[in-house]
């Protein structure tokens, strides 16, 4: 079995001490394989927001992956911001900034999606794309197959229409073709599961809200993805849990439970 644990948009800087606490207790009460986090890891690319969030990856005891954010690139300091943009974030998680992840049953493609000359939006090119074609066509039959991004492939409203990803759509198109199962994306601190359709195999869209930053949405709790896949979840199935922040029992509790069926030859 595996279990992935998604953090996604924790805005180090911005974080809220008793939902932090919340969930290192669910990491040690869940035991994931892996930890994701996609992108927006600090609030403004500054020094001590990243050793904080590298201390709090670190206490959860388990391999990290991370891309980063925009968040996560200087935006004030433009100096930095054109000649080192991801010099701080190297400091703190290392020179690949496309991290790869292998496990028996489960294959994890980091791509990074920030573009230091844009403000928020994020992109994908060519190179990229065919660079995560390449590893999901020599993954293993047994393995889920799942890409990371910042930015989302795919909405739920309209507001969010140009915060997608640029780019995502010839991106889905090869990555359904070389077998990808699942594409995760944080950015828009909105968690859902979403179906994407059209493509050459089944493929969904997972976002996970802000994981621990005051910078929630009206209505929308800080919150996480768990992802199950093997022998604690149903046969065949992907279990993707949405787990929410309880202001009222200072935990993290399960909110709702998705499943999918990856197509498999």
């Amino acid at each position: 079995m595996s279990i992935l644990l998604q953090v996604s948009d924790p805005h180090f800087g911005t974080q809220q001490v008793p939902v932090v606490e919340a969930l290192v207790a669910l990491a040690r009460q869940q035991k994931p394989h892996v930890l994701v986090l996609s992108g927006d890891i600090t609030q403004r690319a500054r020094p001590a927001q990243f050793r904080a969030a590298r201390a709090f990856s670190d206490s959860l005891g388990v391999p990290v992956l991370a891309v980063p954010g925009n968040h996560d690139i200087p935006l004030l300091d433009v100096w930095a911001r054109l000649r080192h943009p991801y010099a701080r974030y190297i400091a703190a998680f290392g020179t690949d900034l496309e991290p790869v992840h292998r496990l028996p049953e489960l294959l994890v493609v980091c791509v990074n999606t920030t573009r230091p000359w844009r403000h928020k939006q994020g992109e994908i090119s060519r190179r990229q794309v065919e660079r995560v074609a390449g590893l999901l066509e020599g993954a293993g039959s047994g393995q889920l197959r799942v890409v990371v991004v910042h930015q989302p492939v795919a909405v739920t409203r309209a507001e969010d229409l140009s915060n997608r990803l640029r780019g995502h759509a010839a991106a889905l198109e090869h990555w359904a073709a070389s077998g990808a199962d699942l594409v995760m994306g944080g950015h828009i601190h909105l968690p859902y599961v979403l179906p994407l359709h059209g493509l050459a195999r089944p493929l969904w869209a997972v976002q996970a809200g802000t994981a621990v930053s005051s910078r929630v949405r009206k209505g929308v709790p800080n919150s996480v993805n768990l992802l199950r896949w093997g022998a604690d979840s149903p046969p065949g199935c992907c279990q993707i849990e949405q787990w929410d922040f309880s202001a009222d029992g200072r935990a993290f509790l399960l909110a709702k439970v998705t499943q999918v069926q990856p197509a498999r030859a």
